[in-house]
Formats: structure tokens, C-alpha cells, sequence
């Protein structure tokens, strides 16, 4: 696939206080190299503020308004097949807020449904992932990713989802990614570096310097890289990762089988 989209790692959260803790990483391709030109919080959005919603509705309007851009986002698009009745996930994603009025109702669904367990996808498998959709620690990213980002876009038509939909050249692309599988995919995964104590300052700058080193990314800003550091939450550094499999994705269309095909179109599929 040829890249002509402008790059968009995105460090997703759920949290009462999303806009804090969401961080775009937005590159371009230059020569091969991936050349970040900016990291901002989700609450430097136009429009936007600390509040979930107000942040979330900020950073869908930001992408519906980016049509030549492709938009790497860390939480699950969808579930394994054995729970959706739907034939293909973009029903699933319309049908969505209708079907789950709160994230602790989502889960409870999903538990039911599932026999207590917390069952993956194929993609998550083949990805590794750290956890299920409806896990503990991240049923809320999926919920309010799904209900307030991804389902009014695919609703109305304002955005594709890669690999399930055709890609637009007039259309904002959305890819799921998970950082902590391109980490492991670059050989970079373990040093914990969430936190604010010198260790993880050292092991976000210890990451960064590696990943500048193994693949071809150049920051156009000095202070670009100094912000990434110095966030004691380890997000703005996702969002560079999500920037990283975004670039990935686009230059190397992954080889799936019809089978995985048939059944990333239903659960959807992580890029990594």
C-alpha cells in the first residue's frame, strides 16, 4: 500500500480525565523515514479539555477532519466471533451503542456471555496482546473507544477500517494497535517505563534511543523528544510506538489467509 497518508499514533484512554492521558504522535514519510513533527496531549485538541467526552468528541471531530490521515488507535475495535451476532464488525461497531449502555454493563455482557471467561481473538493471539477486550484494566478504553470514536465515524461513513474496509484516499484511516506488541515485535519490550521514578525516566529514554537506532525515525523538534521522556505516564512514548505501527502497517500489507480474513472481518485485526 502506498503510505500518502499523514501518520497519527494515538495513545488512547477511557479515564474520567482522558484528556490528560491521551497523547498524537502525528509524522510523515520522508525519504523512507518516519519524521515526527508533533506529540501533543488529547487535551490540546481543538475544542477539548481534561473531561472524557468533551476529549473523546474533541479527538473524533479531530479525525473526521483529517481525510488523508491514518490513525493508529491502542484499544480493541471489536470481540471474538463466538460473542458477536453481527456478520461483520462494522455492524457490530454501529450496532454498539445500542447494544451497551455502560462499560460495567459491557462487561458483565461479555462475562455472561462467555461463561466467566475472558475469551481473545485470533488477532490477539497472533499480535500478543496483553489482555482480552473486557479485561479489568481495559473494558473502559474499549467501550468508549468503540461507542464514542469508532461508531459515530463508521456510522456516517466519515472514516475506513483497515483491513476490513476498502481504504479512501477521501477518508481518514483507522488502524488497531497495540504498542506493547510492536515493542516485542522491535525487540524493545520489558524495561518498565511507566512511572515517575528516575528508573522509568531512564527506561523511556533508554526505549526511545533504541527505537531512533533499529527503525528509521527522525523527530523534526528537539523538544519533541525531550516531552516524550519526560511524561512520567509512558503515554506520549505509545503514541510514538502507534506512529511506528501505523508507518509499519502502511508500507508492509500484511499476508492473511482467507480464513484469517473471514475472521478479522468479524473481530477486526491488530496491527503490530
Amino acid at each position: 500500500m502506498k503510505i500518502g497518508k499523514t501518520i497519527y499514533g494515538v495513545d488512547f484512554s477511557g479515564a474520567r480525565d482522558a484528556g490528560k492521558k491521551i497523547w498524537i504522535t502525528k509524522g510523515t514519510e520522508k525519504n523512507g523515514v518516519l519524521c515526527i513533527s508533533d506529540c501533543l496531549r488529547g487535551s490540546d485538541l481543538p475544542g477539548s479539555g481534561m473531561d472524557r467526552m468533551r476529549s473523546l468528541n474533541a479527538l473524533k471531530e479531530y479525525i473526521r477532519s483529517k481525510p488523508t490521515g491514518a490513525f493508529g488507535l491502542d484499544f480493541p475495535f471489536g470481540l471474538s466471533r463466538d460473542l458477536v451476532k453481527h456478520k461483520s464488525l462494522i455492524e457490530f461497531l454501529v450496532a454498539f451503542p445500542n447494544e451497551h449502555k455502560s462499560p460495567e454493563k459491557f462487561r458483565d455482557w461479555c462475562l455472561t456471555s462467555a461463561g466467566g471467561r475472558e475469551k481473545r481473538r485470533r488477532t490477539e493471539g497472533q499480535a500478543k496482546t496483553p489482555f482480552s477486550p473486557y479485561n479489568l484494566r481495559i473494558y473502559k478504553q474499549t467501550f468508549y473507544g468503540i461507542s464514542a470514536v469508532l461508531s459515530p465515524l463508521v456510522h456516517r461513513d466519515l472514516a475506513r477500517i483497515l483491513p476490513v474496509q476498502k481504504p479512501s484516499s477521501q477518508r481518514p484511516l483507522l488502524l488497531e494497535i497495540c504498542p506493547a506488541s510492536t515493542l516485542k515485535r522491535l525487540r524493545l519490550y520489558g524495561p518498565k517505563y511507566k512511572g515517575p521514578a528516575p528508573d522509568h525516566r531512564n527506561a523511556r529514554a533508554h526505549i526511545l534511543h533504541h527505537i531512533v537506532d533499529k527503525y528509521p525515525v527522525r523527530f523534526e523538534r528537539p523538544g519533541i523528544s525531550r516531552a516524550v521522556v519526560e511524561d512520567t505516564g509512558g503515554d506520549a512514548l505509545d503514541s510514538v510506538v502507534a506512529a511506528i505501527a501505523v508507518h509499519r502497517a502502511l508500507k508492509r500489507e500484511p499476508k492473511l489467509s482467507g480464513e484469517d480474513r473471514k475472521i478479522f472481518a468479524v473481530e477486526g485485526y491488530v496491527y503490530f
